[in-house]
């Protein structure tokens, strides 16, 4: 009985290993797991499949542009953590010492209480500026991992662009 039994696992494990190394032969793609010059790429998406040179071309110019929407959504992201600050409400010491200067009346005025609402504005925008930077961050990280060489050279060139183009407003501030 034992015998029958690893008789029939065996069996089993034979079929599965076979399905397994069975592809499709239109589903095989082979991955190179280093950099190579090709106008041939799978990016991102099954349907982001680039098989000519004008394909490649045209793939390289979308991926500049995503590392350059990239560093500029960096430095979005630092003006509104600037903007966010400017906005917060004084520190409780300091406030201790402007309510023995004011009117407790004036306290409970809807200016007072709009703060917490401003606050939780900018907070929520700058979270979703943080989810669009992640996104797009793993997108090009992702395009790089294609180890395509103009895939490459795109996002160091579109990284460069969107870095020379984006910094000089962080001195706007």
């Amino acid at each position: 009985m034992t015998g029958a039994v690893r008789g029939a696992v065996a069996a089993a494990a034979s079929e599965v290993g076979s399905e397994t190394r069975a592809v499709h032969p239109s589903r095989a793609l082979t991955m190179a797991m280093h950099f190579i010059f090709s106008d041939k790429a799978v990016l991102l998406f099954d349907f982001w499949s680039v098989h000519s040179p004008a394909g490649m071309a045209l793939s390289v110019l979308v991926v500049l542009l995503l590392a350059v929407l990239y560093e500029g959504i960096k430095v979005g992201k630092a003006k509104l953590l600037h903007r966010t600050l400017e906005s917060l409400p004084v520190s409780s010491s300091q406030q201790v010492i402007l309510d023995t200067d004011r009117d407790s009346a004036s306290l409970d005025s809807p200016r007072a209480n709009r703060r917490p609402f401003r606050w939780f504005l900018c907070y929520f925008g700058q979270s979703l500026v943080h989810v669009a930077q992640v996104v797009i961050g793993y997108f090009v990280m992702l395009t790089v991992m294609s180890y395509n060489t103009w895939i490459f050279l795109g996002v160091v060139l579109g990284s460069a662009v969107g870095y020379y183009l984006t910094y000089p407003l962080l001195n706007t501030m």
